[in-house]
């Protein structure tokens, strides 16, 4: 794994424009790694126009190598791509869609998920049996019908979808609120959530794809859920909202959805 891109995306306040802008920035001048470590704050700032917190951070690289050669050693067997917005690799569909996409991602697993057709079912985090129900029967449809779903693991509505196609040993994405290691454990090898693991006792990256903006070791922050729903969507090609609440954030995603022109079913069970 490049060793400057990780340390530019695990570095506090440098998101994806800005480590482009080093990345391109440190091939003009022909500098390898550790010539760019040896700089000072001052020259990081005034070469590469970093703030001053981003450039102090990388210029204590005593603290922040440690950091950086650990991840390398964990991520570096695994099929692991570091992708920064306006990069080959970056999701369009998400790019296009969110009107603030996400400046980095890490995606673990089969990439090749995303380019099929996709599809999200959605549900309130209140979801009651009925509309857990109608999400799990939605989720077989599509699966069905030879699309991918998109879901995530941390609520009763994902879950009920996201166990669907392990049932059938079909693809799924899974887009994360918290870094890989947090979700999949320290050798990424964990299924996210306790009712998965019935279905496969692994996570298996040979057929899953998994999504997030997080660095490796972040946990879940308030303000991380939103922002799941958000790359859900823009993930899929088609969204399927079951009983979403009035003036909820599925409702509110729904809407987005239409506006982007991507195709939106609504089920009320009223």
């Amino acid at each position: 794994m490049d060793e400057l891109r990780i340390a530019l995306a695990l570095t506090p306040g440098v998101g994806g424009a800005t480590a482009l802008r080093v990345l391109k920035r440190n091939a003009e001048l022909g500098r390898t790694p550790n010539e760019f470590f040896a700089l000072s704050a001052r020259e990081l700032q005034e070469q590469y126009g970093l703030r001053e917190k981003s450039a102090s951070a990388i210029a204590a690289s005593e603290r922040l190598r440690p950091l950086v050669d650990e991840t390398i050693g964990r991520l570096s067997e695994k099929p692991v791509q570091l992708v920064f917005l306006g990069e080959p690799g970056y999701p369009n569909r998400l790019a296009e869609f969110s009107r603030k996409p996400p400046p980095m991602l890490w995606l673990y697993g089969n990439t090749m998920v995303l380019s099929g057709a996709t599809f999200a079912v959605l549900g309130s985090r209140d979801v009651d049996k009925r509309a857990a129900d109608e999400i799990e029967r939605q989720a077989e449809r599509g699966v069905l019908e030879a699309k991918s779903l998109v879901t995530s693991a941390n609520s009763p509505a994902y879950q009920r979808a996201a166990v669907v196609p392990l049932r059938w040993g079909s693809p799924r994405v899974l887009v994360l609120d918290r870094g890989l290691f947090s979700a999949l454990g320290p050798d990424l090898t964990d299924e996210p959530f306790r009712a998965a693991r019935l279905w496969r006792f692994q996570f298996d990256p040979q057929t899953d794809l998994v999504v997030t903006e997080h660095r490796p070791h972040d946990g879940f922050c308030r303000g991380h859920n939103a922002r799941r729903d958000a790359a859900v969507v823009g993930l899929a090609d088609e969204i399927v909202a079951v009983q979403p609440r009035a003036g909820g954030n599925v409702e509110r995603l729904v809407g987005q959805a239409q506006d982007a022109g991507r195709r939106v079913r609504v089920i009320r069970l009223d």
